[in-house]
């Protein structure tokens, strides 16, 4: 049974077309990966389908009565409510209806004997309802679903204004997750889990029933969670059967298969153009000439698809630094409380550590206390000589309405246009992209602004928080191709172990330090 159904999508953003005329239906129980590189519009897809966004042309057609839960991790959460509030807030219609369900008890005293049948049918109705949907067990399903994804380590009486960005991300999460909507739609959720909730995330969509379309860069989740493939690439939509890997198989085959097709088209046109050419003349060969024009004329013309501009990440590199990077001595991290235990931490010049453990342990107030950005609680870092460091935080709340190229004149004003243009595409942004303000790309594009800020400084220490969220694979494949041949130090926070197993020479479990209780 179709869910959802879209039809002849069309939309785009100024002169910048994203989708063209496209077509997509939904059936129940699908797995669906969405995929394709940054920019290609799955972000603008989702926000069109829940309605945040109206087409340009077409129509998108929900069943009725379908309830749609989507992973926004931009939604406010509002201060003053504890986890625990938000979480079962996701059973709002459940207690919209017990209310009514209330309401009709109270009307049985005074009814007529015709009344009070119907009444007892429709209350009937809503416990049948209530039941069905775990009304009676609530605080056990919020519990169970806090434990998967860690919440009761942080306290579900906790404000949630006071959350780190991964933290928010699975409040969202959790509370989608307990909404059980007959559709999910999943925007990058790995991005700011750490390793054991995307593992338990895992396992939870492997044993979903009812739909979903996930939007995901992470291959190893994708392949173990979906079992169709919806690949967004040149304003068109097309689907695959199976997982990513036997959609990389399907798609290679079909690109070798179209090229192959149009230079054979190319060789058949060019020997048509050359015999209309040679014999349009001549009255004994006329017709003979004006046969193939013909067919030349009705001839549906193979158009190969513009190649993407692949990202090529080059660090630059200063001079040597120091043999001390950093070293901590009886380091305690935190703002208002402690986040650590007294640190003792030292890191040499060549080291590449990767820092790893649960949201919320104080991985980015550790950076950011070495950093000299904020003050430890105690103790003290000691900073080496000569460094010369390059950071790549891990989100920019703040809204950015420079364009591309301004934001990154800004940082190297003696660049030339021409080579603020060429460092941006060679980041793999097109020239349309690198013309349009900041705030309009999406946060893979915007990433890339980022690193292209950072790849064109001279550095000897990168210190890099979660650099792979919203990357495409071919960003992150390059990515991690630049920083293993990267001849400096790097520090890093990373979810992701395939890709900074091969960068690491050191990895730090933070978890083994944390005042939190595991």
């Amino acid at each position: 049974m179709s869910i959802l159904h879209v039809k002849n999508l069309s939309h785009g953003f100024g002169d910048r077309a994203i989708f063209n005329d496209v077509s997509f239906r939904l059936l129940k129980g699908e797995h669906i990966g969405l995929i394709g590189a940054n920019g290609e519009g799955k972000s603008t897809f989702m926000n069109i389908i829940t309605g945040k966004l109206e087409p340009d042309e077409g129509k998108v057609e929900w069943s009725r009565n379908v309830r749609v839960g989507y992973l926004d991790q931009h939604t406010v959460l509002q201060q003053g409510l504890a986890i625990r509030d938000v979480l079962k807030s996701a059973f709002q219609y459940l207690f919209t209806l017990e209310a009514e369900m209330n309401g009709m008890y109270d009307k049985m005293g005074s009814a007529t004997p015709d009344e009070l049948e119907k009444l007892m049918e429709e209350v009937g109705t809503i416990q049948d309802m209530l039941t069905n949907n775990d009304f009676y067990v609530i605080d056990a399903k919020v519990e169970e679903i806090a434990r998967g994804l860690g919440l009761d380590d942080i306290g579900l009486d906790r404000d949630v204004h006071d959350l780190s960005g991964g933290q928010r991300t699975k409040v969202l999460l959790a509370k989608l997750l307990l909404e059980k909507p007959e559709i999910l739609l999943l925007d990058e959720p790995t991005n700011y889990l750490d390793e054991k909730h995307i593992e338990w995330l895992k396992r939870y969509l492997q044993e979903y029933e009812n739909a979903f379309i996930l939007i995901s860069h992470d291959i190893p989740f994708l392949n173990s969670v979906v079992n169709l493939i919806y690949h967004m690439e040149n304003q068109e939509l097309n689907r695959y059967v199976g997982d990513y890997d036997h959609f990389l198989q399907v798609y290679e085959v079909k690109k070798q298969q179209l090229e192959a097709a149009y230079k054979r088209q190319q060789q058949e046109i060019s020997e048509l153009k050359d015999f209309v050419a040679r014999n349009k003349a001549r009255v004994s060969t006329r017709n003979m000439a004006m046969s193939r024009q013909k067919k030349l004329d009705k001839m549906e013309i193979i158009e190969l698809a513009q190649e993407r501009p692949k990202p090529e990440f080059n660090f630059k590199e200063s001079r040597t630094s120091g043999k001390l990077i950093f070293e901590a001595k009886d380091l305690v991290i935190g703002y208002d409380s402690p986040l650590s235990k007294p640190l003792t931490l030292r890191m040499e010049r060549g080291q590449k550590i990767a820092l790893m453990g649960a949201n919320g342990i104080g991985k980015t107030t550790l950076l950011r206390s070495i950093l000299g950005e904020i003050q430890p609680i105690s103790g003290q870092v000691e900073r080496g000589e000569f460094l010369n460091i390059g950071y790549f935080e891990q989100e920019i709340k703040k809204a950015n309405y420079n364009n591309c190229i301004d934001e990154i004149w800004n940082e190297f004003p003696h660049f030339t246009q021409y080579e603020v243009r060429a460092a941006l595409a060679k980041c793999g942004l097109t020239t349309k992209h690198i013309e349009s303000k900041v705030e309009v790309l999406s946060g893979g594009e915007k990433a890339k602004v980022r690193l292209c800020k950072l790849i064109n400084k001279e550095t000897n220490l990168l210190v890099l928080d979660e650099p792979t969220n919203h990357l495409d694979v071919d960003a992150k494949d390059e990515l991690k191709r630049a920083l293993k041949a990267y001849k400096g130090s790097i520090l890093i926070i990373c979810h992701e172990p395939e890709f900074y197993h091969d960068i690491a020479t050191d990895v730090w479990n933070c978890e083994t330090w944390t005042t939190k209780v595991f």
